[in-house]
């Protein structure tokens, strides 16, 4: 028999096997989240945007937009068009840059569609909508392509990487999704300097993104403008939103730079809140929603956080809609007349 001595190393030791030995993360519609999503993007992805649509279209935001008749007729038409209802049928929608851009160079992209459909009806949709459809088959799955007429640069294509997702945009970018979804090359998440970026952002959000900076981008920036110095150090920025309770919680975090660095940058962001505040004192609704900012630094990083609660919200709705009337409803400018001294001018010309 085993001592007992023995058998709290040996249950350590068989639960580290079974964890090692666990299958990937979902990424099948309807049991994927947006962190599992993450190794389906190729390792030289340097930005990643992820939106929960289920979780957005299923706020009250996305009902009271949809009760709207115009938003709802254009909503049906949709459904109509493409055969797939989004508040039921998509899951997840991804964005991803790669390649190093300093201002030089072209980076490139493409998204990925986390759903539920009926593949072969939505091929044919597409068909029908896109009579000149090209396909070719990479590594045994077809990809789709429009040719671009009139337009230079690099094709945009889609294809089915599986059941559940669907990739769109650059063709050098979905190759390299296809070469991650068939095993053939290392995700993202095997990139090191990527990997750290994530840990520092809320992949349960409704909506977030990590994007890592190259150091030749912040030069650059600080050679173009003296206020580009505010960014020296930094190395990546992340973001999240997400909303519940009628509460929309805010939190954009930088990444990098000294401690003393960090406190300058925190200092002169306060400082243009207050300055804000102050300007906006005549409209309590952008006054409050500055009041909700928290800028905070440390070691490594700027963190500004906000709660916004829903009521605030409305009022800034409403005081947009109400500008964005005003601009509308004005009446545009008669032009200026002409004097007759310069028509005289212009007569002797």
């Amino acid at each position: 028999m085993i001592k007992k001595a023995m058998m709290i190393p040996l249950v350590f030791l068989v639960c580290g096997a079974l964890v090692s030995c666990n299958p990937p993360a979902s990424v099948k519609a309807g049991s994927a989240t947006g962190a599992a999503m993450l190794q389906l993007l190729p390792a030289n992805v340097r930005g990643v945007f992820v939106v929960d649509v289920h979780r957005a279209l299923g706020t009250d935001v996305a009902a009271k937009i949809l009760k709207d008749e115009k938003a709802k007729e254009k909503y049906d038409q949709f459904i109509k068009m493409i055969g797939l209802d989004p508040m039921k049928d998509i899951y997840f929608l991804v964005v991803a840059v790669t390649g190093t851009p300093t201002g030089m160079e072209r980076h490139t992209g493409a998204a990925i569609i986390n759903l539920k459909c009926d593949k072969d009806l939505l091929i044919t949709k597409l068909k029908s909508v896109a009579k000149d459809l090209q396909e070719e088959t990479y590594d045994g799955i077809t990809i789709y392509k429009v040719p671009e007429r009139g337009r230079s640069g690099d094709a945009r294509v889609g294809a089915f990487l599986d059941d559940s997702n669907i990739a769109l945009g650059n063709e050098q970018v979905v190759r390299a999704l296809i070469d991650v979804s068939r095993k053939k090359s290392e995700s993202v998440l095997k990139n090191p300097e990527m990997a750290k970026v994530f840990k520092s952002v809320n992949k349960s959000a409704m909506i977030w993104g990590a994007v890592a900076i190259p150091p030749a981008l912040v030069q650059m920036a600080i050679e173009k403008n003296p206020m580009g110095k505010a960014l020296e150090g930094i190395t990546a920025l992340t973001l999240s939103f997400d909303y519940a309770n009628r509460n929309l919680v805010t939190e954009i975090e930088s990444l990098g730079g000294t401690k003393e660095q960090n406190e300058q940058r925190a200092n002169m962001l306060n400082g243009l809140k207050a300055m804000g505040a102050t300007a906006a004192s005549e409209q309590p609704v952008w006054k409050d929603l500055l009041n909700t900012l928290e800028i905070t630094s440390g070691a490594d990083h700027i963190k500004i956080f906000a709660s916004i609660p829903g009521e605030l919200l409305d009022k800034a709705q409403e005081m947009a809609k109400e500008k964005l009337a005003g601009m509308i409803s004005a009446k545009p400018m008669a032009p200026k007349e002409e004097k007759p001294q310069e028509k005289k001018e212009e007569t002797r010309k």
